[in-house]
């Protein structure tokens, strides 16, 4: 199985006054448009996505609904092990009820770098990684055991942009 990981777009600031509840926090305007011209350049980077798992926080749920509309990835599924603040292993289980060839996971940081970490080394502090907001990453998961994958690419948002013209 490949796992592709991508942080979510640029959110609005945190504002307790606006958004009381911080899963609620959307994406600015700027970032959702940025993000519409990374997501094309994922349709070229990566050729097919069988299963979206996503953050279902707001700002990570419409990034992953910009990649149902601009890069063409199916829609996206729920999946709390990818919320903030989560343990990495927690998704070992989620994407192993998948059974597909190519999951894409829509989250946050830290917790996506630690999650590659984990996958990685087998620690969530083995090796430090760290995706700027709307970057992407593909690991190689070998029989989904924790240090035994494999990363195969992370691609900045600049660089996905750029390649969606």
């Amino acid at each position: 199985m490949d796992l592709v990981v991508v942080r979510h777009a640029i959110a609005e600031e945190r504002d307790v006054l606006r958004w009381p509840d911080d899963r609620d926090r959307p994406l600015t305007a700027e970032g959702e448009s940025r993000f519409r011209r990374a997501a094309r350049g994922y349709r070229k980077i990566v050729s097919e996505v069988d299963v979206v798992l996503a953050s279902p926080l707001e700002r990570a749920w419409r990034t992953a609904q910009l990649l149902v509309e601009e890069a063409g990835w199916p829609d996206p599924k729920p999946c709390d092990a990818l919320e903030p603040d989560r343990n990495p292993a927690e998704m070992i289980d989620a994407l192993r009820a998948q059974g597909q060839n190519v999951v894409a996971a829509v989250g946050h940081e830290p917790h996506l770098g630690e999650l590659i970490s984990y996958l990685l080394t087998g620690s969530d502090r083995g090796a430090s990684v760290e995706l700027k907001k709307g970057a992407a990453a593909r690991l190689e998961l070998d029989g989904i055991i924790p240090g035994r994958s494999t990363l195969r690419w992370l691609v900045q948002p600049r660089i996905a942009r750029a390649s969606g013209r």
